[in-house]
């Protein structure tokens, strides 16, 4: 009498790609963001679609190097069609980023329309909550705008 084959186990199939995330644990340096780059297309590459999050809470106090590693690594996100996301950035690094103008770069993931780059919700229609310009005070001059005055006009 023959004997019923076992049965086979499924295959398992391959786990999902999880989330891209790049973790900048240390101070940034120039020397390192293209060492970061290849780091964020070897992660992007096997990773799910979407932007790449990139925590930035271990970089200690941010300096123009993290902003150039970011712009760097948001360039090389988007030649993979990705954007970036950061999370854990602190105000000052938030501000940095305003001061430089990269905060909305950093905030519009290039392939995805995911959350802002701060993780914040914008407020005012500006992606990190801050005023990039404003008005002059109420009978105060603009800033760089000198008065001039010329012989024989009354005083104010």
């Amino acid at each position: 009498m023959a004997r019923p084959e076992p049965e086979k186990p499924p295959t398992p199939s391959p786990p999902p790609p999880s989330p891209a995330v790049l973790v900048l644990g240390r101070p940034v340096t120039r020397a390192e963001v293209q060492r970061l780059c290849e780091r964020l297309s070897a992660l992007a590459r096997r990773a799910e679609p979407g932007p790449v999050t990139v925590d930035v809470g271990g970089v200690g106090r941010p300096d123009l190097a993290v902003v150039e590693a970011l712009a760097r690594l948001r360039l090389t996100a988007g030649r993979l069609g990705r954007g970036i996301q950061l999370r854990n950035a602190c105000g000052e690094l938030r501000r940095l980023l305003a001061w430089t103008g990269l905060d909305e770069a950093l905030a519009a993931p290039a392939a995805s329309g995911h959350a802002p780059a701060s993780g914040h919700a914008p407020a005012s229609g500006h992606a990190l909550g801050l005023e990039l310009g404003g008005e002059a005070e109420q009978r105060e001059e603009a800033l760089g705008v000198q008065e001039g005055v010329e012989p024989g006009d009354p005083a104010p």
